[in-house]
């Protein structure tokens, strides 16, 4: 990839020539022969077939069709999660358009700019929302707004049924843009990252060959769906192996565990780990069945993996991925492949190549840290409508700048050590997050931590770290910082720790550092 291919627009992509690479033809074509044995169960005991995931799929898409879209247009879905949600998403891919999911905590501050940002021309959203979104929808230019309810009710379900149930996919180029995801926006202006058919499909394959999907696969499906690992990862996976979902409307970590007994596969972020954790009914008879447990989106801490070890008697396998090029990394499944170490996301995919680099430029030798850049089929095209911020994350060689910071150690495993914005540059020294924090989750009484920079006087930047007492402990924050001086170099250790009952987090489990860097930059802070 070039710079120059990344800041194509999908209104600009010519298919007219190319082989037919929509992403739903490649997910069709896996599907079993039986077309109507169960493709996903709901926890509320619905039953979906193959043939009804096509054929939902196809009345929507015939729908979609109806409406005259312009050529890219983005379908917005900011709607519950059920698997009519999913139908939409297999609609808009298999006719041809681009599907945006928002994430449902977003308010009426954040879906006005993602509307305007987008310019979505379909809407779809909950029932309960319907009235505030599609008015801003259509100030916002958005021809059509339906509503979809995790029930099976909304217009756009009641407008489908008029439609037939078979549906040929529209042909599209492997650079045909399939999906927008914003990122998260924990600083500055959330970006669309564009995902085309060819990044999707060629990710799906290659976890498929390395996660060693078999037959007979089931997945239990825990996540949202307005996410890279819920979306992308789980159920891509699952549809192109052909394999049932055991699909949770929300988590519940009692559901999990009963659902384990008919399961194979567990994806899912640290705190569903935390929370399994937490029941007494975790134990190897009850995961005897799943032969692999996947985390991500977030890192785990090492007493987590040890506490899943010692209960289960298995290792999680966790990975590396960004909204911008699905998954990069893993640690081996296969047991040919290596040994999974905990403490680092494995390492790269293949066909992905990945590289650590200085400030400089220079690529780094085995151990020494720097910014980590990839580059491969999975790699994103780039950020919608900001080819100038698409331009300078890229490369002159093609590689993406992933604002990661890590090392490669001399097997080629990947450790990150936290994002480049994350770094504290403390009376001239480079200061990471990740270590200090590895150091305080090992001290007596601290469940989890998180070290920020705040702007001070003298140094520039100083750190402070945020810690979370175990249940019944009681920390004293001097006491953590003296507990370092003693282990860590005099500039690395925080100048204040600040003990809190818990971390702010977002949809995914990731810690928003960006609250606690704004909180106790404050004045009253200090």
């Amino acid at each position: 990839m070039t710079t120059t291919s990344a800041s194509k627009s999908a209104s600009t992509v010519d298919s007219s020539s190319a082989a037919d690479h929509n992403l739903y033809t490649a997910l069709l074509a896996a599907f079993p022969t039986d077309r109507e044995a169960v493709a996903v169960e709901t926890d509320g005991g619905l039953r979906y077939s193959w043939r009804d995931l096509d054929e939902a799929s196809a009345m929507v898409a015939n729908l979609l069709a109806f409406l005259d879209l312009p050529p890219g247009a983005r379908v917005a879905a900011q709607v519950d999660k059920s698997v009519e949600a999913l139908v939409l998403y297999l609609a808009a891919l298999r006719a041809g358009l681009v599907y945006l999911p928002l994430n449902t905590a977003y308010q009426s501050g954040e879906m006005e700019y993602f509307l305007g940002d987008a310019k979505p021309a379909l809407l779809v959203c909950t029932g309960r929302n319907f009235g505030w979104l599609s008015k801003m929808a259509f100030l916002a230019g958005t021809q059509h707004v339906f509503s979809l309810n995790d029930d099976r009710t909304g217009t756009l379900l009641e407008r489908a049924a008029r439609f037939p149930r078979s549906h040929t996919p529209v042909p599209r180029a492997a650079d045909d843009l399939a999906a927008i995801i914003y990122t998260s926006g924990t600083t500055g202006r959330s970006k669309g990252a564009m995902l085309s058919h060819g990044n999707l499909l060629s990710n799906a394959r290659v976890l498929q060959t390395y996660w060693d999907w078999q037959e007979g696969d089931v997945l239990i499906h825990a996540l949202p769906i307005f996410h890279v690992h819920g979306l992308f990862v789980a159920i891509h996976g699952a549809l192109i192996n052909g394999s049932t979902m055991l699909w949770c409307a929300k988590f519940d970590p009692q559901t999990a565990l009963r659902l384990m007994a008919r399961a194979t596969v567990f994806m899912g972020v640290p705190t569903l780990y935390v929370r399994l954790l937490a029941e007494a009914g975790l134990t190897r008879e009850a995961t005897r069945s799943i032969r692999l447990f996947v985390s991500g989106s977030a890192p785990m801490l090492v007493d987590t993996h040890r506490q899943w070890q010692a209960r289960t008697g298995q290792t999680i396998l966790e990975r590396y991925g960004m909204s911008e090029t699905v998954m990069l990394t893993s640690n081996p499944c296969k047991t040919a492949d290596g040994d999974r170490l905990v403490g680092t996301v494995g390492q790269p995919l293949p066909g992905v190549e990945l590289r650590v680099r200085d400030e400089a430029g220079q690529t780094l030798p085995a151990g020494q840290t720097g910014g980590i850049e990839v580059r491969g089929p999975n790699v994103f095209l780039g950020y919608w409508q900001m080819p100038e911020k698409t331009a300078q994350e890229f490369t002159d060689d093609g590689f993406f700048k992933t604002g990661d910071v890590g090392f490669v150690d001399a097997n080629g495993y990947v450790t990150i050590v936290g994002r480049s914005k994350d770094l504290i540059i403390s009376g001239g020294y480079n200061v990471y997050p990740a270590e200090i924090e590895g150091y305080l989750n090992n001290l007596p009484g601290v469940e989890e931590s998180a070290v920020v920079g705040v702007p001070d006087a003298d140094f520039g930047e100083v750190g402070v770290a945020v810690v979370v007492p175990k249940a019944g402990q009681a920390l004293h924050g001097p006491d953590l910082v003296a507990a370092l001086k003693g282990r860590l170099a005099n500039f690395k250790v925080p100048k204040r720790c600040v003990v809190v009952d818990a971390l702010p987090r977002n949809a995914m489990g990731k810690v928003q550092k960006n609250l606690l860097r704004a909180e106790y930059s404050a004045p009253a802070a200090a």
